[in-house]
């Protein structure tokens, strides 16, 4: 009996153990065609399980021809089939409106009655949280397709051994990437330790970055490990490298080459497994042009290059942003704010030519100066000089789907949107700019 006979023949059984999971989830066979979908599955994607049977499951999720492990992605079909153990990743997964959103899946082995081997895929859905992943106390928020893209980027090279280059404008959050692909890497438990090349001076460039041993200039009245030796095991991260002196680039491009080294006045080989990630604000490939920045240290960086993407192009991203900062700011300070929802709109329309930094600098400002917990529009000190906003203009009109719920359609309005959009769940989330699990929640109130 083939796959497809042996689903169709049990697809009462089949039917009852996926639709027992509230997540959407779905069937795959051992040649990567999904045979059957939950229902949660098809009201979270507005489609019918005979839309998406017997299609490879790539071609739906990923809009790929090929499956995802042939890509370089860590693949839970080809794990489960291979180990037949449960296996957990994180995707960028495209929904039926082509809109790219961060998941993670959890794949089971799974036997049909007949002996049939399949795999059960069940979807988390993490682009309906703003909080998409957490290094430390710092937070990756966002749902846009722009920072989706940009953290599947980050996650694929942070497998890699590769050095990564983060480019970015100024206060798009580059460390915080750093940290990231740290996370992501087989190196996360191993440190991460940051060089701010802006503040480490010539003269001081080979006993920070390499340590030295006593004696090895004067006042010098101890042995130091440099920064590099101590990053050993794990990720050195170097922000704004393009600052860094051009004689320096020499010495580090050495020490990089063969990961050997000595301290400064040492006499000892020394040797460290480290990863390299740098960034910057600046053009490299420029500098090089005009021999102000190495070529071979550049070509040795850049080896994978990643675009941090502007707030101004992730404005669907800046109410859950200014959440999170403002919940920083509320257990600093001892209070608590939230933004009006004409507030919220104000930023989404403003550019915030200092991206994520800007925000969290006038929010810091609004706070101190809103009469009570909620920030009015009145309380926030934009530079509309250059006409990144238009205070005068129709602000309704600017999309900005998440954030407090003031003014926003509450539970009573489900039924008519529920109607409207055919009962799909994720269109009535959207169109009430709340999360998927809220209007789950009021269903399941009643």
């Amino acid at each position: 009996m083939d796959t497809m006979t042996d689903t169709t023949t049990n697809g009462l059984q089949i039917s009852s153990v996926l639709d027992m999971h509230e997540n959407p989830m779905v069937l795959i066979d051992e040649y990567y065609r999904i045979v059957a979908a939950n229902h949660a599955y098809q009201e979270a994607y507005g489609v019918l399980a005979a839309d998406i049977v017997g299609r490879h499951c790539h071609e739906i999720s990923h809009h790929s021809p090929a499956p995802c492990h042939q890509r370089g992605e860590d693949c839970p079909h080809q794990a489960v089939f291979s180990t037949g153990q449960a296996h957990e990743v994180r995707h960028v997964h495209f929904d039926p409106s082509n809109r790219a959103e961060h998941v993670r899946i959890r794949g089971h082995a799974i036997m049909g009655l007949a002996g049939q081997r399949y795999l059960g895929e069940e979807i988390i859905r993490l682009a309906d949280q703003d909080e998409v992943i957490t290094c430390g106390e710092m937070q990756m928020v966002g749902r846009s397709p722009a920072f989706l893209r940009c953290l599947h980027h980050i996650e694929m090279a942070a497998r890699t051994e590769a050095s990564i280059l983060l480019h970015g404008e100024s206060g798009v959050g580059k460390e915080l990437a750093a940290s990231a692909v740290h996370h992501f890497s087989a190196r996360q438990r191993g440190p991460f330790i940051t060089v701010d090349c802006t503040s480490l001076p010539d003269t001081l460039f080979e006993s920070e970055m390499l340590g030295h041993e006593r004696g090895a200039f004067t006042g010098c009245l101890g042995r130091k490990r440099g920064l590099f030796e101590t990053a050993d095991g794990g990720t050195l991260f170097l922000d704004e490298i393009g600052e860094l002196p051009l004689a320096m680039q020499a010495k580090f491009l050495r020490v990089l080459e063969s990961g050997s080294f000595r301290r400064l006045g040492g006499a000892e080989t020394l040797h460290a497994d480290v990863r390299v990630v740098v960034a910057t604000n600046r053009n490299l490939r420029e500098m090089v042009a005009a021999r102000s920045f190495r070529a071979d240290l550049y070509y040795r960086l850049a080896a994978i290059s990643i675009s941090l993407p502007p707030l101004r192009e992730r404005r669907e991203d800046i109410p859950g942003i200014a959440r999170v900062l403002l919940q920083r700011i509320g257990a600093s300070w001892g209070g608590r704010w939230e933004l009006s929802r004409e507030a919220e709109i104000r930023l989404c329309a403003y550019d915030f030519p200092g991206n994520v930094r800007e925000l969290r600098n006038i929010l810091q400002k609004a706070a101190a100066l809103a009469a009570g917990p909620v920030i009015l529009v009145e309380d926030l000190d934009l530079d509309l000089e250059d006409g990144r906003s238009n205070p005068s203009g129709p602000i309704a009109t600017v999309r900005c789907p998440t954030g407090p719920t003031h003014g926003r359609p509450g539970p009573a309005a489900l039924p008519a949107l529920l109607q409207r959009f055919g009962g799909n769940r994720r269109r009535v989330a959207d169109a009430m700019g709340v999360s998927e699990r809220t209007v789950y929640r009021w269903l399941r109130q009643g």
